[in-house]
């Protein structure tokens, strides 16, 4: 079976598709649109948006043009992380649906426990208050399934202690050589399904020495070799890719790691941080 059609299964059986399309940095306009294009046409069906991006009018344009029914697609969008109040919510996502042209959303996360300039500051009673917001759009059937992005253990730990709804998704980087045990073994307790972004690390894998050892030897590409890592880890990556090629690549993940060289893998503790988790 292809990597496309298959799921993981989330705490409220909402489906998501294992492999999705991340749109963070890519051009609004001509760039957006031929991607996503591209992606829905190569049968990519989860497409992963956020307003910040300032390319989601693009997203819903390509979209539209693809002419595929609006059940067969996943799309995700992210409230900005600087919205902390039930006003400032509803705008966002009334202006996500606008640019998107869709009348509701498969999955909606807050993008970031804090603004991406104050990180560390404490924002808990903002984020609670965001989620509850969040929580009624869930129940207005608006949104099928909601989240959160970057969120430490003490921030979703906030988020159960003060709401209802554990949340379906985290969004976290996770990749080759930055697999975060203790947040992922946190979510895995409670039943909430990871999503990675930045899943080749902007690429730095590529020059690992065991990365393309491993690849040579199963006669795949890098990118593919630690796509197929991360989804053996019961995680969905949503890597982004502007050229056809490459979104024809990640979506070749037919093979299997053996035993031997995934230990290998797991050896790998490179974390450069040559990558943005701000996103």
């Amino acid at each position: 079976m292809s990597i496309l059609q298959e799921y993981f299964t989330l705490a409220n059986d909402i489906k998501l598709p294992k492999l999705g399309l991340g749109t963070y940095q890519l051009k609004g306009g001509e760039e957006t649109f031929r991607v996503v294009r591209d992606a829905l046409t190569l049968g990519i069906r989860h497409i992963d948006s956020a307003i910040l991006y300032r390319n989601e009018a693009s997203v819903g344009e390509a979209i539209r043009a693809s002419g595929i029914a609006r059940e067969e697609l996943f799309i995700t969008s992210k409230l900005p992380p600087h919205i902390k109040t039930q006003d400032g919510v509803m705008r966002m996502f009334e202006k996500t649906l606008k640019n998107l042209g869709v009348d509701y959303l498969d999955l909606y996360i807050i993008n970031a426990p804090g603004p991406f300039h104050d990180l560390d500051g404490d924002y808990d009673a903002g984020n609670v208050e965001a989620y509850k917001t969040l929580e009624a759009l869930y129940h207005d059937e608006r949104v099928a399934s909601i989240g959160v992005s970057q969120f430490k253990i003490k921030d979703i730990d906030n988020i159960l202690q003060h709401c209802d709804i554990v949340p379906h998704v985290q969004q976290m980087s996770f990749f080759i050589g930055h697999r975060q045990a203790a947040l992922v073994d946190y979510c895995r307790r409670h039943n909430i399904q990871i999503q990675a972004f930045s899943p080749l690390a902007k690429g730095f894998l590529f020059d690992n020495p065991v990365v393309i050892d491993i690849a040579q030897k199963l006669a795949v590409t890098p990118a593919q070799l630690a796509l197929r890592f991360i989804i053996d880890e019961g995680i969905a990556p949503i890597p982004k890719a502007s050229r056809r090629e490459h979104l024809q690549e990640n979506t070749m993940l037919d093979f299997a790691i053996p035993a031997d060289d995934r230990y290998r893998l797991y050896q790998i503790v490179d974390d450069p941080r040559q990558y943005d988790d701000a996103i």
